[in-house]
């Protein structure tokens, strides 16, 4: 029983403690109350600016990665287009050249056994032409592959210049 009128007591002195302190610190508390109030008030400040100006710092590294992510999205987009045309003319052209090889060896058959048919030399020439129509749209589709990698280099050479330009002014 002692030790509960102990305990008690040891409370009782503790709240008479913590009630002293807080009188000091309230609105009519001495000069060190107020002082600490004050650099606490201050420092708190300090610290809602860094934050603000923190976020503010994220938010503009978002809106960038954000511009970088659609940028790189839309080269993958053009470049898988472009390698799609490739891939397409590439498959024309190796099936021009079999219809090619099989019409050439059709006609050279046809020269060996003296026989001079005149269907075969007019496909021949056909699909010659088409080859080269093939080779042509491919060599086409390559010049077009390498402008649209320069145009790429040039717009980001002028975008730097632009973020340069931004910076120094």
């Amino acid at each position: 029983m002692t030790e509960i009128t102990d305990l008690q007591a040891r409370i009782t002195a503790a709240l008479d403690r913590i009630g002293t302190g807080l009188e000091g610190l309230g609105p009519g508390g001495g000069a060190d109350g107020s002082a600490e109030v004050a650099r606490l008030t201050e420092a708190l400040e300090e610290e809602r600016t860094a934050n603000a100006q923190l976020e503010e710092r994220v938010r503009t590294i978002k809106e960038k990665q954000d511009g970088t992510v659609q940028v790189l999205a839309d080269e993958v987009e053009r470049l898988r287009a472009l390698l799609a045309a490739e891939e397409e003319t590439v498959a024309r052209l190796s099936r021009v050249n079999g219809e090619l090889r099989a019409n050439n060896t059709a006609l050279r058959e046809a020269i060996a056994h003296g026989v001079a048919e005149p269907h075969l030399v007019n496909k021949s020439m056909m699909v010659e032409l088409e080859a080269l129509r093939t080779a042509q749209e491919a060599d086409r589709a390559e010049l077009d592959a390498v402008l649209g990698e320069l145009n790429a280099l040039v717009a980001d050479a002028a975008r730097g210049a632009d973020e340069e330009e931004a910076a120094h002014a």
